[in-house]
């Protein structure tokens, strides 16, 4: 049987994989959540929308004949990567997940890391700060017991409504970013913290090259924890797996 993929996206490494197969006249479907009012355009076919959990993702994958899935949703998207993998397990479908490899503090770098968005909350118990909140729009609510600071917020579309902060400055804008355009918008907002979710990758990392070169300190949110899966970190080794028999893999 010809493979025929479907490929859970949402992130940069999703679009060069759909690129990749289309290139190579792979058939495929790329899904997206739907979180975001203007997703990038894709050379394969495209979805919007959830599956109704494990029970309806089992339910498209038998129905679309799906061969193979790819898990290249964002690091964050933890029940999204949790339904593939009971999904794939109940269908006998293969998953492979193509993963960013996380970021790492370096030299320069002042982080405090926490296990997950309620310690980033809790960490912002403190006096006044000019944070650079870089988590998108889904937990800005969860900021709002502690209105003393101020908060630059970076988001894909513009909020439908106005955040539930009450100071706060909202650039709407799509990565990747540059460390210099970065670099001007904390000096421009006097920023003194980031709070940034360790998502990897290169599209949004120019914000803690810039935190470095100012000496600005990060609460960095750790990953969720996920099931165990077969993992790769370029568009190659999806190819590759595609090619090989699944148990060759682990998978």
């Amino acid at each position: 049987m010809a493979p025929n993929l479907l490929v859970l996206g949402g992130t940069t490494e999703a679009t060069a994989l759909c690129r990749a197969l289309a290139e190579t006249g792979l058939n495929g479907t790329i899904s997206f959540a739907g979180r975001v009012a203007r997703p990038v355009r894709q050379p394969l076919p495209q979805r919007v929308g959830g599956f109704g959990g494990v029970a309806g993702l089992c339910a498209y994958l038998r129905a679309q004949n799906i061969t193979h899935v790819v898990d290249a949703t964002h690091p964050f998207a933890a029940q999204m990567s949790r339904n593939a993998v009971a999904a794939c397990a109940q269908t006998g479908v293969p998953l492979v997940a193509l993963s960013r490899a996380p970021w790492m503090a370096e030299a320069g770098d002042h982080w405090s890391q926490v296990a997950d968005m309620d310690g980033a909350v809790a960490a912002l118990d403190r006096p006044a700060e000019r944070v650079m909140l870089a988590i998108g729009r889904m937990h800005l609510a969860e900021f709002a017991p502690h209105p003393q600071h101020f908060y630059l917020l970076r988001l894909v579309d513009p909020p439908e409504i106005a955040p539930p902060l009450p100071d706060t400055h909202v650039v709407v804008d799509r990565g990747p970013f540059s460390m210099q355009s970065d670099l001007a918008l904390m000096r421009d907002h006097r920023i003194s913290l980031v709070v940034s979710k360790n998502s990897g990758g290169t599209g949004a990392y120019a914000k803690l090259l810039a935190a470095r070169a100012v000496g600005v300190p990060v609460i960095m949110i750790d990953r969720p924890t996920l099931p165990e899966r077969c993992e790769v970190h370029s568009v190659q080794a999806v190819l590759d797996w595609i090619a090989h028999a699944p148990s060759d893999l682990g998978v």
